[in-house]
């Protein structure tokens, strides 16, 4: 039994074919039942606009019944800890959750974020790999320290309007945000950026922004702190704000680091140093912090598409995961 916890586990080739699929179910929309009879548990520890939407609705589309379960509001607290004493605010422990949501449903899609206290601890991914090792149904990241629905979804509308992903270039660019966020997107697009031959730029403010050796080491990637040199030439502009790895939990640390870099945002003036680029976003995106209000309404802007298909990259993976 396979699951989908990250593309890290899967090859540029089933990749490609997950594409295949969801430009196929994108061409045929509300005219499959690939999961007829079929039961979707969405597990949200995490609020969610995009990704609820797009699973639940991806599920009734095909033929199929979604649940969706917010441990701690509508469930019962969960633990994740194996061998622990539990007087604490947990009720039941994941084994117990996993092993009975399997007995119930043919998918469980999990949101889980960090915990925001110890990235050494956090980059264990433990939500969704406990709910992986005790369920006997294939499980789907719905988000956690990576977004692998969020990277097959900007892959597809980037397929759509390049064609080719080979020697084109991918800037990754940090913006500013108020807060410090998960670096889960940045991860999965530099994931995706390099598996798929992309010349793939990390735009980042200084080197404390560099994300967690675990993805930079999938391929090349070439690192640069300099707007001018990361924007010239580049044939996409993926925007995103994530905290530094080393004051991790520390936030008021690095706050003085983040707001000396405002000036990252995307607009009109980096574009134009570019090979006319497409830009895009995962959404949800605070217009004129992270990018102006002419940059993300241009014609050459991708935030709606790639939106949009997250509904169709998510049926592929359902179907596929059932079909195993």
């Amino acid at each position: 039994m396979r699951h989908f916890l990250t593309t890290l586990d899967w090859s540029k080739r089933e990749l490609d074919e997950l594409l295949d699929d969801a430009a196929a179910h994108k061409a045929a929309r509300k005219t499959r039942r690939d999961l007829a009879g079929k039961t979707v548990a969405l597990v949200f520890f995490n609020p969610s606009l995009r990704t609820r939407s797009s699973f639940e609705i991806g599920v009734f589309e095909l033929g199929g019944h979604a649940v969706v379960l917010e441990p701690g509001k509508g469930a019962w607290p969960i633990e994740f800890e194996d061998g622990i004493v539990m007087d604490g605010d947990a009720e039941e422990h994941v084994e117990e959750v996993a092993r009975v949501l399997s007995r119930y449903v043919d998918l469980i899609c999990v949101r889980a974020f960090p915990k925001f206290v110890d990235w050494n601890k956090d980059r264990e991914d433990s939500v969704i790999r406990s709910f992986a090792k005790y369920a006997t149904v294939p499980v789907i990241n719905m988000e956690t320290i990576t977004h692998p629905c969020q990277e097959l979804a900007m892959l597809l509308a980037l397929r759509e309007r390049l064609g080719t992903f080979e020697k084109k270039k991918f800037v990754l660019t940090w913006t500013y945000h108020p807060k410090p966020l998960n670096t889960a997107v940045a991860n999965s697009a530099l994931i995706a950026a390099v598996k798929m031959g992309f010349d793939v730029t990390l735009l980042c403010p200084t080197p404390e922004y560099v994300l967690d050796e675990r993805y930079m080491s999938v391929g090349k990637v070439n690192v640069v702190h300099d707007p001018k040199a990361a924007y010239a030439g580049a044939d996409v502009v993926y925007a995103k704000s994530w905290g530094a790895l080393p004051y991790f939990g520390r936030w008021n640390e690095e706050k003085p680091i983040r707001d000396a870099h405002k000036h990252f945002i995307v607009d009109e003036a980096k574009m134009a140093l570019t090979s006319n680029a497409f830009f895009s976003h995962c959404l949800p995106l605070r217009r004129n912090v992270k990018a102006t209000d002419a940059v993300v309404s241009s014609p050459r802007s991708l935030v709606i598409e790639e939106a949009e298909n997250r509904l169709h990259v998510q049926k592929a993976v359902m179907v596929k995961l059932c079909r195993q």
